[in-house]
């Protein structure tokens, strides 16, 4: 197991520069994850990592070592794939064992570390199978094997799961955290599904336009964002966020906001001030036609069982709720929302960053 540290690394493609001074440190035996949309640099970091990209200056070290000029196949480090890349001619052991053999590594020790593996990810009934006759789950457990049985000091995954389908996936993030409780390999997983990254990770690296937007444990991300991105990229549905101006009055505070007034409760903000306020769907809930509330008309109604997401007309803006159970409200009624006290997120409107008292 090994530690990880990025100091204030950079990476251009030609005049096109894509990761802007990046920094920061994994602890060892972490499951760190980079998420971010597409394009934001997270993968061409870990390609960094690996040695398959260059590094155009700053500095990248594994275990206190630096590794800048260190070929790839000298870091130690293991990496999985989004495509699998199983030789199609091997079977499932050949395929796991290959790179050890490539090191001209004992016979008897390959095999010990195969079955080790394929006991670990339950592969023991298709150790001779041809990648063409497995399922892409087994696939992608064979890929995981093949890591595994290398002992790395590092586990490197590149957006694993982009190719299984949505129950699968579901499946995989559950074995590859089990994996890594196991194991206690220092992981770098990239992903751009934040549920991948809020379920998995030790801690998160949310990335944008190359740079780093905040880092953090994930409840953490999701209840204290730093900037807007961050609010509206980590949660699902996505934060709701209103744009206006801070009104306060004998000890309330509202936000006034294309004629609608929307209590924000004990929150920072000048008297005057143009912000965005930020509630997640969770934290709107069906009021009472008295107190403080938001009218607005429901758009759309979508039962998902357990919980029920409504799409709610306020003002010029449309809002997320959830709420548990089956409200009785359909397209077209006009219903009130309140905020959950204390739940009110308000960021700057000029630069996106956070107000805090």
């Amino acid at each position: 197991m090994s530690s990880v540290s990025f100091h204030h690394v950079e990476k251009s493609f030609g005049a096109t520069k894509v990761i802007h001074g990046i920094s920061f440190d994994i602890a060892d035996g972490e499951f760190m994850v980079l998420v971010g949309p597409s394009g934001c640099g997270k993968s061409t970091l870990l390609r960094m990592l690996a040695g398959l990209e260059d590094i155009t200056s700053g500095t990248i070290a594994i275990d206190g070592r630096v590794v800048n000029d260190v070929d790839s196949k000298d870091r130690d480090i293991a990496m999985v794939f989004q495509s699998y890349a199983l030789y199609p001619h091997m079977s499932v052991r050949e395929n796991m064992g290959f790179r050890l053999r490539l090191r001209r590594a004992d016979r008897r020790e390959i095999d010990t570390r195969v079955a080790r593996a394929a006991q670990i990810l339950k592969l023991e009934p298709y150790l001779d199978r041809f990648p063409r006759e497995l399922s892409g789950g087994q696939r992608q457990r064979v890929a995981m094997g093949r890591a595994i049985v290398r002992d790395p000091k590092v586990f490197l995954f590149d957006e694993p799961l982009s190719n299984l389908d949505a129950k699968l996936r579901v499946q995989m993030r559950s074995e590859i955290k089990a994996l890594h409780q196991r194991l206690k390999t220092t992981t770098v997983y990239v992903t751009h599904d934040q549920i991948e990254a809020m379920t998995m990770a030790d801690r998160i690296v949310v990335m944008h336009d190359g740079r780093v937007e905040q880092i953090g444990r994930p409840l953490d991300l999701y209840d204290r964002p730093n900037n807007l991105f961050v609010a509206q990229f980590i949660g699902s549905p996505a934060m709701n966020v209103v744009s206006g101006t801070v009104r306060r009055h004998n000890g309330s505070a509202w936000l006034e906001a294309d004629g609608v007034r929307w209590p924000m409760g004990e929150v920072p903000g000048a008297e005057g001030q143009p912000v965005v306020f930020g509630v997640r769907p969770e934290h709107l809930d069906l009021a009472r036609t008295d107190g403080d509330h938001v009218a607005g008309d429901v758009i759309v109604v979508e039962p998902t069982g357990a919980e029920t997401e409504l799409l709610v007309q306020v003002g010029a803006s449309q809002v997320t709720l959830v709420t548990s159970g089956r409200p009785r409200v359909r397209p077209g009624e006009r219903i009130a929302l309140a905020v959950e006290p204390g739940m009110g997120h308000v960021f700057d409107r000029e630069s996106g960053q956070r107000l805090v008292d």
